[in-house]
């Protein structure tokens, strides 16, 4: 009988904020596939280290590239890796920041493997926006209020810009720069905040962009309330 493949959402990065299905499907899990960025850093498998002691690891190497035939072709090989496992009847448990559904590398690998036949579920987790509005002690949309969340690096900001909503960009990093004289050319640079690495070590909140000049890490989110309800 063949094992099941999960994606588990391990949350922001205070790994109080996994969920207790997460952390028993690690406990249970016979394998757990970690994503590698190249960069020798394992944020998702640091928060969850706790539960996943003594368990056989599968590194999962993910560049930070944009050629999507490069990504497709390690998407495909780790896939391949994973589904040797499940044919052998092992639970594979592939552990991605924040939420799996949310702008998750994971999902190309679990579009693969479910394609294959194989039983396949997505745990959810704490999405990092979620996180950061709670950080900031602030509410993400209230009454008739739209939330827009895109990437920080997305080439259409200043279309998605065109949209009435408060704004949720992930992943700003070093696109913020740019971001930010979008925001002032629009007057809504006073509506932004910012947290970096929220719930991590080096975790930054920042109330006035313009304290900030340069671009920060890769897991910075910004937050836009421009206050517009229909």
């Amino acid at each position: 009988m063949n094992g099941k493949l999960y994606g588990v959402g391990v949350g922001p990065g205070d790994p109080e904020l996994l969920t207790l299905k997460g952390a028993r499907i690690l406990r249970e899990a016979d394998v757990v596939a970690v994503p590698d960025k190249g960069s020798g850093e394992k944020t998702a498998l640091n928060i969850v280290r706790a539960h996943v002691e003594g368990k056989p690891l599968l590194s999962c190497p993910t560049p930070m590239v944009r050629d999507k035939v490069r990504l497709d072709g390690c998407y495909t090989e780790i896939a391949d890796r994973i589904c040797a496992l499940l044919d052998e009847g092992k639970t594979v448990a592939f552990i991605t920041l924040g939420d799996p559904t949310v702008y998750s590398t994971y999902l190309y690998v679990h579009k693969k493997v479910t394609a294959r036949g194989y039983e396949t579920e997505l745990i959810p987790g704490v999405p990092s926006f979620c996180a950061v509005a709670a950080r900031l002690g602030t509410s993400l949309c209230e009454g008739g209020e739209r939330l827009l969340v895109v990437p920080g690096s997305y080439e259409g900001v200043d279309d998605c810009l065109e949209f009435k909503a408060n704004y949720v960009f992930m992943k700003s990093g070093k696109s913020l720069p740019a971001l930010r004289d979008k925001l002032a050319e629009r007057g809504l640079l006073e509506k932004a905040e910012l947290v970096s690495n929220c719930g991590m070590e080096g975790e930054r909140v920042c109330r006035d962009l313009r304290e900030l000049d340069n671009g920060e890490g890769y897991f910075s989110v910004v937050l836009v309330k421009a206050g517009v309800e229909d």
